[in-house]
């Protein structure tokens, strides 16, 4: 069994990047729970709704009381939980001797229930953790706290995704949450000094503040709109994930400028895997990702990056190599080879539960 965070849904039109993920590594005999999405669920992978519990405290409260209801009458051989520590330990403590995994998308160090040291060595007493990147690995230990945690990176499915044009358009494309952490900002920016010296390219932004078409407007988003209406950026706003992946897949170029450590950087390996050339920088987990594949530059050095990006822009040879680079380094993360890893390693925390101590560190 596998649960979702109360906030992803489990659905086309409703998914976020854990619930995505989540349908594309999952295998055979494997249902999901999570809160009831408000379209139709994705029909190939078994889903459950977690049930209501009227008589739970408070919203997460009566999502914890829903999951165990469903713990304890499907009777799984495994429970792996995505990204809620509080969560993961309301099972624990319910169900001890049921087999459970912790999976940690985003920085540790700022959920209930693992923010300090002692609060995390308690977790992985209590469970096997994985963290999808190396660095979100570090961020769990860090301060002293002391357990098994395994790396099992994010995985990509190859096969879906569209194939990458023949003849690249040339456009300069971001594509995520217009934020600041982002580095949204510093891309218009680039472009705005670039552009002017290179009449035939076009540079858009697809996304919004968040995730769906609900998204508002904030005061962040009103500035940088202006900003991009003066620079030449045309801003799409949200699209859906199939459609931000058919523009990856025929943009030259994809920039994920992203300030704050990324845990992941699951943006610049689908660039790559359509087969764009990347420019990104090196918080958190992305030089994992995008090792020697990519170029590298900071949100927050607007010289370097018109530079870094400039050279993309002014070689189609430099291009044509960082997309072929970029497609073989998204093989590693293909779904194909990472989902046999990901089986093996729930089987041998069954083999080896209670004793998560046993479990080979990534």
């Amino acid at each position: 069994m596998t649960v979702l965070p109360p906030r992803e849904r489990f659905a086309a039109a409703e998914a976020g990047a854990i619930a995505l993920l989540v349908h594309r590594m999952a295998g055979a005999g494997e249902v999901v729970v999570g809160s009831a999405p408000a379209t139709r669920a994705f029909a190939d992978v078994p889903f459950v709704p977690v049930p209501p519990a009227l008589f739970a405290l408070g919203t997460m409260g009566r999502y914890r009381a829903g999951v165990a209801r469903l713990v304890g009458s499907i009777r799984p051989d495994l429970v792996e939980v995505h990204n809620r520590p509080d969560l993961a330990l309301a099972i624990s403590r319910r169900f001890p001797h049921m087999p459970l995994v912790l999976v940690l998308h985003n920085d540790p160090c700022g959920m209930r229930g693992a923010k300090t040291a002692r609060e995390r060595t308690v977790l992985a007493g209590k469970m096997a953790v994985v963290a999808v990147s190396g660095w979100l690995r570090a961020r769990f230990l860090a301060q002293g706290a002391q357990g098994c945690v395994t790396v099992l990176p994010n995985a990509l499915d190859l096969a879906a995704l569209p194939a990458p044009a023949p003849v690249r358009d040339r456009t300069v494309l971001f594509a995520g949450r217009v934020v600041a952490d982002k580095g949204v900002d510093a891309f218009v920016a680039a472009c705005a000094a670039l552009l002017p010296r290179y009449p035939t390219w076009q540079a858009t932004i697809i996304g919004a503040d968040r995730f769906g078409p609900a998204s508002p407007q904030t005061d962040f988003l009103a500035r940088l709109q202006e900003q991009a209406r003066v620079a030449g950026v045309s801003m799409a706003g949200y699209q859906p994930h199939a459609q931000v992946l058919q523009a990856m897949s025929q943009a030259a170029i994809v920039v994920v400028p992203s300030r704050w450590a990324e845990p992941f950087g699951m943006a610049a390996l689908e660039a790559m895997g359509c087969g764009a050339a990347v420019l990104t920088s090196r918080n958190g987990g992305l030089p994992e990702v995008a090792g020697q594949a990519a170029l590298y530059a900071s949100p927050d050095d607007l010289p370097g990056m018109v530079a870094a990006l400039e050279r993309l822009m002014a070689d189609v040879t430099l291009r044509a190599h960082l997309g072929q680079a970029g497609l073989a380094r998204a093989r590693l993360f293909d779904s194909a080879v990472l989902r046999p890893e990901r089986q093996i390693f729930q089987a041998r925390v069954v083999q080896v539960w209670p004793h998560v101590s046993r479990l080979v560190q990534g």
